[in-house]
């Protein structure tokens, strides 16, 4: 079933309707009733490393599990890993389209289409029937900020549309995040920028939670969640206390720009923290 949703109607997003040129209406496939909830955007670039994949899946899932509704576009790359990780974790999330709530794109996405309409929301300001244009995502960009209390860009090149999602947040005195990424890659040249010119820095994910007022609570899943070298780095850091890069490859037999890697997403999602760049202190209890 295919709603209607005024401007006028107490229904529509409270947060929505302060925003400077607010829709005047939206159309909605879903559960029309996460429009009341409390929702976080997260956003970022079609063209997207595995790393911006990972963390838009962990941001995803480590809201949907405090019980915040995952805002994001459904286009491809970092905006579907979002989605994706809110549904793994049995959460809520709100897709925004700029286009009829009755399309899909890309069409690659039906799938993922039907499980948010499933267990979460689409919306869209445009009547059915409209098709994707130039314009439209831009202009929709300003409903997903708008519906937000934060937003967070995970990677975003120099000319990323999710650059424009994060203007509209400010613009909105809304939280913006970025995820900071390798200085060499081009998928995280717009959002390191941002960070250069006062965005704030996303090093934890539970910082989103705890600025919005929600205590973040001991995820006991977390463990069962990592991948196999996550949870062998993770074993090894709670059985030392704290463990050097070196001791860890060495025990591991993992190469040193692997679990570099592993243990930067690790740490944004809270497992662990570095000290002097070379210690890593456990962050969890079980």
């Amino acid at each position: 079933m295919i709603e209607k949703i005024m401007k006028e109607d107490k229904r529509f997003p409270y947060l929505l309707k302060e925003i400077r040129q607010a829709p005047e209406q939206l159309y909605c496939r879903g559960r029309s009733e996460l429009l009341d909830s409390r929702c976080v955007a997260v956003v970022g670039s079609r063209k997207c490393t595995r790393y911006g994949v990972t963390v838009a899946k962990s941001i995803g899932k480590r809201l949907a599990r405090a019980g915040v509704t995952v805002v994001s576009g459904m286009a491809r790359g970092i905006d579907s890993a979002a989605h994706e990780g809110a549904l793994e974790a049995g959460g809520n999330t709100i897709a925004v389209f700029g286009c009829g709530v009755d399309m899909c794109f890309p069409v690659e996405n039906r799938g993922l289409m039907k499980r948010i309409i499933e267990k979460g929301l689409v919306i869209s300001e445009y009547p059915l029937g409209t098709k994707p244009a130039p314009y439209t995502f831009p202009q929709r960009n300003r409903i997903i900020s708008g519906i937000s209390e934060s937003t967070v860009i995970v990677e975003a090149a120099a000319r990323s549309g999710s650059l424009i999602t994060a203007e509209f947040a400010a613009e909105q005195s809304r939280n913006v995040y970025a995820v900071p990424g390798n200085i060499t890659s081009g998928s995280s040249f717009g959002s390191n920028k941002l960070i250069r010119e006062g965005v704030t820095p996303l090093i934890l994910i539970d910082d989103i939670l705890t600025d919005i007022g929600i205590v973040p609570a001991v995820d006991d899943e977390i463990y069962y969640d990592m991948g196999e070298d996550e949870r062998a780095i993770y074993d090894l850091v709670k059985k030392h206390g704290e463990i050097s890069y070196d001791d860890i490859c060495a025990e591991t037999c993992l190469s040193p720009a692997r679990t570099g890697g592993i243990i930067t997403v690790m740490e944004m999602k809270g497992i662990v923290a570095t000290s002097m760049g070379k210690v890593f202190i456990d962050k969890i209890t079980y």
